[in-house]
């Protein structure tokens, strides 16, 4: 299995390549962006970083997104409030925002203690993370059909003692997903696997264009689907209405003085 790792591309190459029609498939999700706002709580400014197409952008505070990818720049909504950069050299200046807000991207920084420095820097009052806990437990794709997943993402994404590291103690909330969520990143379609089968949805999950053998892999999911085998062992999730695969908001308040 061959694995790419962060420090072979520069900032934004990796979205210039794969992120074509990203925000139609990465919308926010009305559950989750509540969990977010809650976080962010009185802030009335924020810097979104890593901001992509800017799906979870509050519409009523004063947003100033960085991106470092043109195309993903491209398919947010008005063109407005974004800078290209990098988490680890905002262009921005120190207490210039209430909060900082990055979700999922922590995983493609190339440094992730200079990114989160430059959070806390820029943020008056805290610093609001999405993000997975690489110790929670896969869910039926990565157990059943790609471990391989599992591993690079326990690789790449920051464990929560790396976070408390760099930003102090941490509010930490588990973040269920919505059986019918809207934003299409890996764990979203656990009650919907024939979504993985689509290609489009797959483009849209940044760790698939990771891995080698996934034509394969699909074909015994598919298969799976097809003889009842997938039903007769998960069928029980189709009474869940949320499940917790390992998505964790975190909040880590006061950050300019830390």
């Amino acid at each position: 299995m061959q694995l790419e790792t962060d420090s072979t591309h520069e900032p934004g190459v990796h979205y210039d390549q794969i992120g074509n029609r990203y925000a139609h498939r990465r919308q926010a999700d009305p559950r989750i962006e509540r969990q977010l706002l809650d976080a962010l709580g009185p802030a009335r400014s924020i810097a979104n970083v890593g901001a992509g197409s800017g799906s979870y952008e509050p519409s009523d505070v004063r947003a100033l997104a960085v991106e470092p990818s043109w195309r993903m720049i491209r398919q947010r909504p008005t063109p407005g409030g974004v800078t290209q950069g990098v988490a680890e050299a905002l262009p921005l200046e120190t207490n210039s925002v209430d909060a900082a807000l990055a979700i999922l991207t922590l995983h493609h920084w190339r440094d992730l203690g200079r990114g989160l420095a430059e959070c806390r820097r820029v943020a008056r009052d805290r610093v609001v993370l999405l993000t997975w806990d690489p110790e929670a437990p896969g869910f039926w794709l990565t157990d059943e059909y790609f471990p391989d997943i599992l591993k690079i993402d326990r690789r790449i994404f920051p464990r929560l003692e790396t976070l408390r590291r760099h930003l102090g103690p941490l509010e930490v909330q588990p973040m269920p997903v919505p059986a019918d969520c809207r934003d299409g990143f890996l764990g979203a379609y656990w009650q919907r696997p024939e979504a993985y089968l689509d290609p489009q949805v797959r483009a849209a999950i940044s760790t698939f264009t990771r891995i080698h053998g996934v034509t394969e892999r699909l074909a015994d999911l598919k298969r799976d689907l097809s003889c009842g085998r997938w039903r007769s062992r998960h069928g029980f999730l189709f009474a869940r209405e949320t499940l917790d695969v390992g998505y964790r908001l975190i909040t880590a308040r006061e950050a300019s003085q830390r």
